[in-house]
């Protein structure tokens, strides 16, 4: 299917509430409920073909085939393991949660804090499972993947060492749903070893679909109790951790028995009269469960094993950041809670094309992809008595753990925001000459290589444009970028639109070694009237105009004079030449007809026009009406 087909095809899916928690996507295509019944009816247990018990499914490196860390494990379903397992045992609970031998204690925290909301749990952890009269060695989860809810079907086979199970486990040893979901979790990221090392937000969102935020604690709002108080009340996830310095930090424990560049969910906020005087707390839950948290404060009292209270100061004092995760309206059962509108685009960087880096790559920047956001109404009653329209703005880098595999890693990346007033009035991608003359209005916080960077905003009511890039130009990438707002918001997508111009004719000479067959078919197939193959003397003289007027904007366009067009360029000669494309448009001319080095040479400059020319003829030809779209039957595609 083609591009333009299948986002097509997605919309009418979207539209029809594919992809929603109700109505997820069915991961690799499996269905959970037809698979289970097949087996029963076969009397086997499930084996997932597409996620098989095998070394490629523990990692490729610390995990990996010849590691000496993976010498000896087994795969043993629940049912080899202990007598009477359960899914679920009297709830699930904080304490179904001990860390094994990896190192995603990010993860461990998000399932933690997800515990806490039985809503929020129902919809990751689908309750139509266990080990009862329908068991059949095939579970099911459900998790939120950039824009849309999947449905990852798993078998219940899990990687067992010394009779021990290797990874998340249960503290009582009879429930497996924290280790089941482990595994599903790890099957969408394409191995275990994939989950090593992240952001207690990652699993936050994909838990919930909502928008995580950062707090530097080592410089927190004011209100940063009330923050946390009116988070929890709203059920937002929390998680906190403790930074390192170096790699000889990590998981270091300090004095007070807390461990650094580890991750704790935050559980519970509450104020308490304390020897005649308000006392402000928070509850802590380390994931590792087994592991015992020193009482290093009369005020810290230890709850149970591996969850415990301290006080607001001591916490600010001791962990360096916080992160809340804010719900989406479709997440929140309660009325009575705020519900913020969202609005989602998806995008794509690619490199000599959409790739343009930051804004310290001036000449490349203003390729970024852009989109604009309208914000017409200030928020009702701010909290901090300041008016304007206040929204968060979440750039998530889409599938990169997947590619550890392949020896990469997350980018780094952030945004800018410019406001733009009049200036996309004809929905039109801005070029350089708009940011070598206007400075951002706002921007991300940093650009950090995690797989978010989010950040809140208020600002007046007006036309924003959002550029979000990597910091280095001509990096490869899929991205999609979300929009919190509390009121609606009207969102564009710039350079939706395309247009073409007939040529006016200016007079160059030609200097060239000539065109290959494969332009000259296209010349001649577009300049051909009579439809004998062959151009008359009239048709070849309009030819030669239309490629003389080329040469003009390809030397035009050749700024430093090296005879060859940089992809840049490229964009601005076709503006010149009369087309206006979008990014997905000119991501594909560009791989077309661009060389490795991303320059293009007159040649496949002109092919390249003739091409799009041809296009924009038989399109308008086909839309008189000038509808913006067109059916075509299989003799019209023929």
């Amino acid at each position: 299917m083609s591009g333009v087909a299948s986002t097509l095809a997605k919309k009418r899916a979207l539209a029809a509430g594919f992809g929603t928690n109700a109505n997820a996507v069915r991961y690799l295509n499996q269905d959970f409920t037809s698979l289970r019944a097949e087996c029963r009816s076969s009397g086997r247990l499930f084996c997932d073909p597409t996620f098989p018990a095998a070394p490629e499914a523990l990692g490729f490196k610390e995990l990996g085939r010849s590691s000496y860390k993976t010498r000896g494990v087994t795969w043993k379903r629940p049912t080899e393991l202990v007598s009477n397992p359960e899914f679920i045992l009297g709830g699930a609970t904080r304490t179904d949660i001990c860390q094994g031998a990896l190192g995603d204690c990010w993860l461990l925290a998000a399932i933690a804090s997800l515990t806490l909301n039985e809503y929020v749990m129902a919809r990751v952890v689908p309750q139509d499972q266990g080990f009862g009269d329908d068991y059949a060695g095939i579970f099911h989860f459900q998790f939120w993947q950039f824009g849309e809810w999947v449905d990852v079907v798993i078998d219940d086979q899990l990687p067992v060492k010394d009779g021990e199970l290797m990874f998340v486990h249960s503290a009582e040893g009879r429930e497996f749903w924290s280790a089941l979901l482990e595994k599903a979790y790890a099957k969408v990221n394409g191995c275990y070893e994939a989950l090593s090392g992240g952001s207690t937000t990652e699993g936050f969102e994909d838990f919930t679909g909502g928008i995580a935020e950062n707090y530097d604690l080592q410089r927190p709002p004011r209100n940063m109790f009330q923050i946390i108080n009116k988070a929890l009340e709203a059920g937002a996830l929390l998680g906190c951790s403790i930074d390192i310095t170096s790699a000889a930090d990590s998981e270091a424990v300090t004095r007070q028995k807390l461990v650094k560049g580890h991750a704790y969910s935050l559980t519970g906020a509450v104020e308490v009269n304390y020897r005649g005087r308000m006392e402000k707390l928070v509850r802590m839950r380390n994931p590792w469960g087994q592991r015992p948290v020193s009482l290093y404060c009369q005020k810290n009292q230890l709850l149970s094993d591996g969850e415990f209270w301290m006080s607001f100061p001591d916490f600010l004092r001791h962990y360096s950041r916080i992160e809340v995760c804010t719900l989406t309206p479709d997440t929140i059962e309660d009325d009575s809670v705020k519900h913020w509108s969202v609005s989602k685009f998806d995008g794509t960087w690619r490199r000599g094309s959409t790739a343009g880096g930051c804004r310290n790559h001036p000449y490349t920047f203003w390729m970024n992809p852009q989109f604009v956001i309208k914000l017409e109404e200030e928020d009702d009653d701010p909290d901090d008595g300041e008016n304007g329209c206040s929204f968060v703005v979440g750039l998530i880098q889409k599938n990169r753990r997947r590619l550890r595999k392949q020896g990469e890693d997350m980018h780094t990346v952030g945004f800018a925001i410019y406001e733009v007033g009049n200036w996309y009035f004809r929905e039109v991608h801005l070029d350089k000459n708009f940011f070598l003359t206007h400075a951002q209005t706002a921007r991300s916080e940093t650009f950090i290589n995690l797989r978010e960077v989010s950040s809140r905003f208020k600002l007046p009511p007006g036309e924003y444009l959002i550029v979000p890039s990597t910091f280095e130009p001509h990096l490869n990438g899929d991205f999609c970028i979300r929009v919190f707002s509390e009121k609606q918001t009207e969102t564009i997508i710039i350079s939706r639109k395309f247009d073409f111009l007939l040529p006016v004719c200016a007079g160059t000479d030609i200097k060239t070694d000539g065109f290959s067959m494969e332009t000259c078919r296209v010349m001649v197939n577009l300049m051909d009237e009579s439809g004998n193959g062959k151009l008359g003397l009239t048709e070849f003289a309009t030819l030669w105009k239309k490629v003389q007027r080329y040469l003009s904007i390809y030397k035009k366009n050749d700024a430093d004079n090296s005879g060859t067009m940089s992809t840049p360029e490229m964009r601005v000669a076709f503006k010149d030449a009369g087309f206006t494309l979008n990014n997905t448009i000119y991501q594909l001319l560009v791989a077309r007809y661009s060389d490795p080095d991303m320059t293009i040479d007159f040649d496949n400059f002109v092919c390249c026009l003739m091409r799009l020319e041809m296009m924009f003829r038989l399109f308008k030809k086909c839309d008189p009406q000038d509808s913006g779209t067109i059916q075509l039957d299989f003799a019209q595609v023929s």
